[in-house]
């Protein structure tokens, strides 16, 4: 037989269950603006029904209804289409920070940068071929000279200065993606414990996942979770980061030494094995690539001081200035017992020590004979560039009168290493026959210019052309850049409104919840006292039985 009191047990299961639905109701009210958080709801399922003899034979009678679980309203597919695509889209930002950077170096908006000093630089050789007598004219070039080499300098700098940057947040990103495999493996740990126990861990669950979705900015990530113990294991391009409990760490190498960027340069690897670490996309490939492309720049404006270090030096040698002495074979840039030529087998400027004596020949000839001391030193990027000073004779007293504005009859003769050059034109000292040459060199092809044989920093191009297609390329893979982290937003937007559309608290749907389950309590509440009230009357107002 049922026990009389089997109804108050029914709505006091009710009343809990109703109660529980209510509460959670109101955490997911709470946390409607929490970061990460997921919607949670309850389970309910009937109990076991009980059996009740009568005259027809036995009938079961419900029990109520009991809360079987707590759960999140979470879209794993979701979950792991944004985990994928995270990482694509801080690689691209990454990487627009940098080129935004990059275009700020080379802008020449504001008529300071480079392109403005090579023009003036270029002009001043124009206006000296018409005036080469002229001593302001002659500064004009040394100064220019200075102030182009200068720019080519402080672009440089700023270079260094945005790789070493890149670099610190390179370091900055590995700590952090350390401390966040750290909190995830200690999730992991709490989650499993909590679970084993038949608790819910839905928090915990959604403080992983909020901290996996940051972890997922910074490399490409595979989450698998253990259906056993609810443990996430995280894989970035085949290198398990989190296995459950355990973890690898990730470190910035000992710096290594880069001389011809003048930095240090670093690599990411796996502390515990010493093995270098490739995450695919994300912050940390950015900072890598962006160092990468930061080099590129650097070598840019190597390249174009290399070619004023050989190619515009030899033609500024093969002239001669307004001196009594008729002085010629003056490097115009870097020192004056130095031979510099461009080795493109290693992209470097030899710059070979020399002597130099004048004299005569038989004939009364001016005679300039140079020989190689047989050292010689190899620059290379930024030491190219650092070396790129105007000849210290140059700048001296009365040194304008050396800049070569003059072209010469000469013949050279090459014995060993030993190069005998006879002049047999010294007059003229007013003619700027060798400045139109000098000022060829900014916007001619190699094919237009008196040496169309040796190869050059710059390759075949003009020096203007060379520097405007470095910039069309800058500009060019910047706003493709552009295009790429709009693009990649907007499918970052799609996937965060498709997981809240499923995680999410909906405020309306909540307060309607909120209705139901108050009822769903009040109801219970008043079937409880009507069957109180009726026990009452059973026990207390039927009498004596059996008197």
């Amino acid at each position: 037989m049922r026990s009389t009191f089997a109804g108050l047990n029914t709505m006091v299961r009710g009343i809990n269950s109703n109660q529980l639905s209510l509460d959670t109701v109101g955490h997911n009210i709470s946390n409607a603006s929490t970061t990460g958080y997921s919607r949670q709801s309850v389970n309910l399922a009937a109990t076991m029904a009980q059996e009740v003899s009568s005259m027809y034979g036995t009938s079961l009678v419900g029990s109520g209804v009991d809360s079987t679980s707590i759960v999140r309203a979470r879209n794993v597919y979701a979950d792991k289409q944004y985990w994928r695509e995270s990482a694509d889209n801080s690689y691209y930002a990454t990487r627009q920070t940098d080129y935004d950077k990059i275009e700020a170096v080379f802008d020449d908006s504001d008529s300071t940068g480079i392109q403005n000093a090579m023009e003036s630089f270029y002009k001043s050789w124009s206006e000296l071929s018409t005036s080469a007598s002229t001593s302001s004219a002659r500064v004009s070039v040394v100064e220019n000279g200075k102030e182009f080499a200068d720019k080519l300098a402080t672009s440089a700098e700023s270079m260094q200065k945005q790789i070493e940057a890149n670099y610190d947040d390179l370091k900055t990103n590995v700590t952090k993606v350390n401390d966040l495999t750290d909190q995830i493996v200690k999730l992991n740990k709490n989650i499993a414990t909590v679970e084993a126990s038949g608790g819910s861990a839905n928090d915990l669950r959604d403080q992983r996942d909020n901290l996996t979705d940051e972890l997922s900015t910074y490399a490409s990530i595979n989450v698998y979770e253990d259906n056993n113990t609810g443990m996430y294991t995280i894989v970035s391009n085949g290198t398990s980061l989190v296995n459950g409990i355990t973890k690898l760490n990730l470190q910035v190498s000992e710096p290594i030494t880069n001389t011809a960027y003048g930095i240090n340069d670093y690599q990411i690897q796996i502390k515990e094995t010493g093995t270098s670490f490739d995450g695919g996309n994300g912050k940390l490939k950015g900072n890598l690539d962006a160092v990468a492309e930061d080099k590129n720049y650097m070598d840019k404006l190597s390249n174009m001081a290399a070619f004023m270090m050989t190619t515009f030096n030899d033609q500024h040698k093969a002239g001669a200035g307004i001196d009594s002495d008729a002085t010629t074979n003056l490097n115009f840039y870097g020192d004056s017992d130095k031979s510099y030529s461009w080795d493109a087998a290693n992209n470097a400027v030899i710059a070979a020590d020399i002597t130099t004596t004048t004299g005569t020949d038989s004939s009364g000839n001016k005679t300039v004979t140079t020989t190689a001391a047989g050292t010689s030193t190899t620059l290379k990027g930024i030491q190219i560039i650092d070396a790129l000073k105007v000849n210290s004779k140059l700048t001296e007293t009365n040194g304008e009168n050396l800049v070569a504005a003059r072209a010469l009859t000469s013949t050279s003769t090459t014995t060993g290493t030993t190069t005998v050059r006879t002049i047999t034109d010294t007059n003229g000292t007013a003619d700027g026959s060798n400045s139109v040459l000098m000022s060829a060199l900014f916007n001619s092809t190699q094919s237009n210019t008196t040496n169309t044989t040796s190869t050059r920093s710059i390759g075949q191009i003009s020096l203007e052309s060379y520097y405007n297609n470095a910039m069309s390329a800058l500009g060019v893979d910047s706003s493709s850049m552009d295009t790429r982290v709009t693009s990649q937003e907007d499918v970052m937007t799609q996937i965060t409104n498709w997981r809240s559309s499923t995680s999410g608290v909906n405020w309306n749907e909540e307060l309607t919840n909120m209705i139901k389950f108050q009822q769903g309590y009040s109801a219970c509440s008043r079937c409880l006292t009507t069957m109180d009230s009726m026990l009452d009357k059973l026990i207390n107002s039927t009498g004596e039985v059996g008197r």
